[in-house]
């Protein structure tokens, strides 16, 4: 009688795990979708298909276009789920990134690193000469290109100009983190260690080989990266892959986590020129203060985000599989990086799917 019963319970185990499998087999998980590099065809999600709520969605646009936004993508899985644009913006008009295409030279610095042009641990003046800032040769010395991808070189940040009279010692390197301009001097350490032109280099190691288009523009003392938002949306979904597309390994996986990983020990919500959600506490552009909590309190604490002025926006969040633009004017005052609008944003976002 019990080897009876034994012998049932291991047939129904056996039916049983037969029928996950089958289920399983019927609901495979989606696989993550690449557009082709050229043309416009983009697969599309439906709001139906991800079972999100459709009464949401209407609210949401309302609040984008309220706040003066030109254009809005969600990707889930790579496909488009929502795609708006706004006054008079268009699928092919190019707009500026500002602050948001730091993200970007953070992404050429580790691609050059990887391709044996350079180590971020050496210090800036390998690369361009000693002479670039104001300070004495043992200070500047001690600035390696780690420091600028992490905002922690002890520059004065009270002026944007990055002329060496205006790169003036404030604190040690590694000391002080302060949202400076003088990031740009890595791309004049990728021009100068690759030995091409950095629009050069940047075009065939990561626009053309993800189907970007766009261009830098010198404004001021910036170099700005302009596009249009599927472009933009074509390098958080990137990221969200940890820098492969399809399988092709654009930026190595060891570089990205370390740029969308605390970088320092003074403000816990930047990595490489990105910021990081969830952490304990954060730092904010022209402030020494630290805040406690998360960057954006209403988004998911694994998101890590590209910030420009005005509130251009790439917010990836792993866990969803979700990558989100905004692109526009300022949603209220003028910003360098974080605003309110974010924290309102969010907001509606999760109302889609919560």
């Amino acid at each position: 009688m019990t080897k009876t019963i034994f012998k049932l319970l291991i047939l129904l185990t056996f039916i049983s795990c037969s029928k996950e499998s089958s289920d399983d087999q019927s609901t495979p998980a989606e696989n993550m979708y690449f557009p082709p590099l050229t043309g416009s065809t983009w697969e599309t999600k439906s709001i139906s298909d991800l079972k999100w709520n459709q009464n949401a969605v209407q609210p949401l646009l309302d609040y984008l276009e309220l706040k003066h936004s030109k254009s809005f993508i969600i990707l889930v899985n790579g496909r488009i789920v929502l795609e708006n644009y706004f006054n008079n913006h268009s699928a092919t008009t190019n707009w500026y990134w500002a602050s948001a295409g730091k993200t970007l030279t953070s992404t050429m610095t580790g691609i050059a690193q990887q391709e044996g042009f350079l180590n971020i641990n050496n210090k800036v003046s390998d690369y361009i000469g000693t002479g670039w800032t104001s300070e004495s040769l043992v200070q500047e010395n001690q600035i390696t290109c780690k420091h600028l991808l992490t905002m922690t070189s002890g520059l004065d940040d009270s002026t944007d100009d990055v002329d060496p009279a205006s790169l003036v010692y404030k604190a040690d390197a590694g000391k002080r983190w302060a949202y400076h301009n003088v990031y740009v001097k890595l791309q004049d350490v990728v021009a100068k260690a690759s030995k091409q032109t950095w629009e050069n280099y940047f075009n065939t190691k990561l626009r053309d080989k993800i189907g970007m288009n766009g261009s830098w523009v010198q404004l001021g003392v910036n170099s700005v990266y302009t596009s249009t938002t599927r472009s933009m949306a074509r390098f958080g979904l990137l990221m969200l892959n940890k820098g492969k597309w399809e399988n092709n390994t654009i930026l190595n996986e060891s570089y990205f986590t370390e740029a969308t990983t605390t970088s320092q020990n003074i403000n816990l919500g930047y990595g490489y020129l990105w910021w990081l959600n969830g952490k304990a506490n954060y730092h904010l552009p022209q402030s020494q203060l630290t805040f406690p909590g998360s960057v954006i309190p209403t988004a998911p604490n694994d998101m890590f985000i590209a910030l420009g002025k005005n509130d251009q926006k790439i917010y990836v969040i792993p866990s969803k599989n979700m990558v989100v633009i905004r692109m526009g004017d300022a949603a209220d005052d003028v910003n360098l990086a974080l605003s309110d609008f974010d924290k309102t944003l969010w907001e509606k976002i999760n109302a889609l799917y919560q």
